[in-house]
């Protein structure tokens, strides 16, 4: 596996050109590494007519796939922004390829950032993935009286702006603080995830689940810088869910 942060005696080789380029074409430089063909990594260059493309980065991922290299690789399943597959770095941007509109004449698209690379486009997330698991994402009740926990229209409306979040990882791998310490720093994804299993009133695993999170590296290696609010293509605020645990880690 080969990590986008090339080290300084690396560099990305020239790609190969595909398709014709001409008048009312569209450019698209596409990150490409095989780990079988024992090669640095090179950027590819695809010239596609807009006119045959849908208006989303996944739809040109996909033309190019079918009708010009079927070699690239690239994750994607829903194309509509539920299931997280197809996230990437489009222009210097971690989003979702479905999501994100083809712009402009010249479009840039790489793996997510400081993540091991599988092939071309796909990221290795398992460790994210591990991380997620830590967290124990499911409801932890000891009441068994019940068969159903009933919520509140109050208690049920703190779960908006954390379900949302399809685990797509662009903001984890937009945050400097994941980028060095991803090993031991949960990422914003996590810790959302995290809030939002805290905040749910059929959970009586609060005290618990703080706890956990009460560690130097696990929580608070979140600055406050902000990218993964900016970044997430589900218009979520991890930022904050975050400085919440933050909140109850003190009062609690």
């Amino acid at each position: 596996m080969v990590n986008l942060n090339l080290p300084d005696n690396s560099k990305i080789m020239p790609g190969k050109t595909h398709g014709v380029n001409g008048q009312n074409k569209i450019v698209f430089n596409i990150y490409r590494w095989n780990r079988e063909d024992n090669k640095n990594p090179r950027v590819d260059k695809y010239f596609v007519d807009k006119k045959k493309l849908g208006p989303m980065t996944l739809d040109a991922l996909m033309f190019i796939k079918n009708d010009l290299d079927p070699t690239l690789t690239f994750r994607r399943s829903c194309r509509e922004g539920i299931c997280g597959s197809c996230s990437m770095n489009v222009n210097g941007t971690n989003t979702l390829a479905c999501l994100k509109p083809i712009e402009g004449k010249e479009i840039n698209i790489y793996p997510l950032p400081h993540m091991r690379v599988l092939k071309d486009l796909v990221p290795d997330l398992s460790e994210f993935y591990e991380q997620y698991k830590s967290i124990e994402p499911w409801l932890k009740n000891s009441t068994k009286a019940k068969k159903e926990q009933r919520q509140s229209p109050a208690d049920r409306k703190k779960l908006d702006g954390l379900y949302e979040c399809v685990l797509c990882a662009c903001c984890s791998t937009s945050c400097p603080s994941y980028w060095w310490n991803g090993d031991k720093f949960l990422g914003p994804a996590i810790l959302l995830q995290a809030y939002r299993f805290i905040v749910d009133s059929r959970d009586n695993n609060k005290k618990e689940r703080l706890q956990k999170l009460e560690d130097k590296f696990k929580l608070y290696r979140c600055h406050t810088i902000m990218n993964c609010t900016k970044t997430c293509p589900k218009n979520l605020n991890p930022a904050k869910a975050i400085s919440e645990i933050k909140k109850l880690q003190v009062s609690s």
